[in-house]
């Protein structure tokens, strides 16, 4: 991709997410400083993708959880569009597998919505540098199952349905499995989890960022 004009003495940023009001402070906080622009704001994955292209950013501030084209697979496309680009999640899910996601996809920072401000600003100027800008609270989250045996696709599956309150035999015949097998499957989600039931298994998936309350719509 051919980069875009830059004025040097600022850090041209890209603000996604799905609220307008979260985009207007964001955007106000950043504006405010003496070295960083907001060029553009995007509300969900698909037009953060096509902002992008048009604006080439230096930084893109990514929310994860959106309507339509979610945050980790618009990081992954604009990564593959510029293997370079510099993108910062900050959401409010603090998941250690919505973060973990998030940083394999390529972004260099994950935040939360309820840090301080200037905690926001450094990362913006940490992540324009080169380096990672990842909250304590992410990290203690992301440290904490460094060693679980993670969820599998066909698991997340499985449990996005059981949230969706379908039954076994509702979610076999969507999956085109037995209902022994997903009953096979559910006893291995609960002992990954370490949860002994469907309901804790949902908010405890829900918590940690493994199932999207936009998947249902």
């Amino acid at each position: 991709m051919q980069a875009a004009p830059q004025n040097p003495a600022r850090i041209r940023v890209l603000v996604v997410d799905d609220h307008a009001m979260v985009r207007d402070g964001i955007s106000m906080l950043l504006n405010r400083q003496a070295d960083m622009e907001v060029v553009g704001e995007a509300s969900d994955g698909a037009e953060a993708i096509a902002m992008y292209r048009q604006l080439l950013p230096d930084v893109t501030l990514m929310d994860v959880q959106m309507p339509g084209v979610g945050g980790v697979e618009a990081i992954a496309e604009i990564r593959r569009l510029a293997p370079k680009a510099r993108i910062l999640v900050l959401t409010t899910y603090p998941g250690d597998a919505n973060a973990a996601r998030a940083i394999r996809a390529g972004a260099m920072g994950y935040l939360l919505k309820n840090g301080i401000r200037s905690e926001l600003v450094d990362a913006v100027r940490a992540v324009h540098a080169g380096r990672r800008a990842v909250s304590a609270e992410i990290a203690c989250e992301l440290a904490a199952h460094a060693l679980d045996d993670p969820l599998t696709e066909k698991e997340i599956a499985i449990l996005q349905l059981v949230a969706d309150g379908l039954a076994n035999k509702q979610i076999a015949s969507q999956l085109h499995l037995s209902v022994e097998t997903i009953k096979a499957h559910l006893k291995t989600i609960f002992g990954k989890l370490g949860v002994h039931d469907r309901t804790h298994a949902v908010t405890l998936a829900a918590r940690r960022g493994y199932i999207n309350p936009f998947a249902s719509g």
